[in-house]
């Protein structure tokens, strides 16, 4: 889902781009604590990784990154609507969400509250009123950072954080929402809840979850000693392979990590940045000013070309449809510049040049533009 910002601008819409840390939660905390570390710190430093990761992919950076530790403030006067709102209570200085105050949980998952058995992807508290109910403050633990509250001193619960900075920065309604299929339930279910608990106008046009990564076809994860990080993967490829072999699958199928599939992103990218050179040395050679008409043949290729992008892009960003159409424009450019055939067209020139404009046009879009071709 990297490039829909990109797509959007493209369509000539306005975008404002929110992309939070999450840098206060149980995990952060657990593994600050077996390094010695503070977890603000720790968070910090593998924030700042991320970033550069992204910035090797091309990514376009957010219009703003807030951070849950810089907005306390928010967090806090969120669930203090909830609380005034009547649907969450206050248990020994925690407080929990009230799922059976909100009719409509499950609204985007599908799940209905029997279905949540618990110790299953929710914690079992018997101060719970349900076992389904989620944190929205947990109470100061030795050892972990926290910060004064209506309820005392504690943090923020994993779901609020993003609700409260959303709110904060797009309003209570925006348009696009997105994360990994794993969020659907419970984050994000949680997330509809809170932010239509705290305020009632409260909406999100449309919710988009990419697929998850697998490995030779099994699921990716430290625990089977299959994972890899961008940095280790980009050490080895062409980041913008890595960009190219990532949409080759459409972002809500799972899509499977090979060496032999990122081999293939590989000579693909080295493909398409050959011919655009070659492209690039040949019209250095000619007028820049040329006026001669463009066969019909060639049109025919850059028309359908262009409404493979246009059609498939506004399809759900159907990107592999995409990738697969840049082959006949790609194909009929080497053509004009390396055979025989090609060479003796009397506007082979003019041809190259739109056809090398729009795969340029949307390789830009797509994000997949380099620097330069060395």
């Amino acid at each position: 889902m990297f490039f829909t910002g990109r797509y959007l601008k493209h369509l000539g819409y306005e975008v404002c781009y929110v992309r939070n840390f999450t840098d206060v939660d149980d995990k952060i905390i657990a593994r600050a604590n077996e390094l010695v570390e503070d977890p603000i710190s720790l968070s910090r430093r593998y924030c700042d990784e991320f970033i550069q990761d992204m910035v090797h992919l091309q990514c376009l950076p957010p219009s703003v990154e807030p951070r849950v530790s810089d907005h306390m403030p928010h967090i806090i006067d969120m669930i203090k609507q909830i609380v005034d709102n009547g649907y969450a209570y206050r248990v020994e200085g925690d407080v929990f969400f009230s799922v059976e105050n909100f009719p409509e949980y499950g609204q985007l998952s599908g799940r209905k509250l029997e279905d949540n058995r618990a110790g299953e992807r929710v914690a079992v508290d018997s101060r719970k009123r349900n076992p389904a109910d989620f944190a929205l403050w947990k109470s100061a633990k030795e050892g972990e950072p926290f910060w004064e509250s209506p309820w005392g001193p504690g943090r923020p619960g994993w779901h609020i954080e993003c609700s409260a900075m959303s709110a904060a920065y797009l309003g209570y309604s925006f348009d696009i929402h997105g994360g990994g299929m794993d969020l659907v339930f419970p984050h994000h279910e949680n997330e509809i809840a809170q932010s239509c608990a705290a305020c009632k106008q409260s909406n999100v046009s449309y919710w988009i979850h990419n697929g998850f990564v697998t490995v030779d076809s099994e699921k990716m994860s430290k625990s089977l000693g299959n994972f890899f990080t961008i940095r280790e993967v980009i050490n080895l490829y062409h980041p913008l392979a890595l960009r190219l072999f990532l949409m080759g699958t459409h972002y809500r199928s799972p899509i499977n990590y090979s060496d032999v599939l990122l081999e293939s992103a590989s000579e693909r990218i080295f493909y398409i940045y050959q011919t655009l050179h070659d492209c690039e040395n040949v019209l250095s050679q000619h007028d820049k000013g040329l006026q001669e008409s463009i066969p019909p043949e060639t049109l025919n290729v850059i028309n359908k070309f262009h409404n493979d992008f246009s059609t498939s892009m506004s399809d759900d960003l159907r990107t592999p449809v995409v990738l697969a159409a840049l082959s006949d424009p790609l194909k009929t450019i080497n053509d004009l510049l390396h055979t025989r055939k090609g060479k003796k067209q009397a506007t082979r020139i003019e041809s190259v040049a739109a056809l090398e404009k729009i795969i340029r046009n949307v390789l830009s879009v797509l994000g997949l533009m380099p620097t330069s071709y060395s």
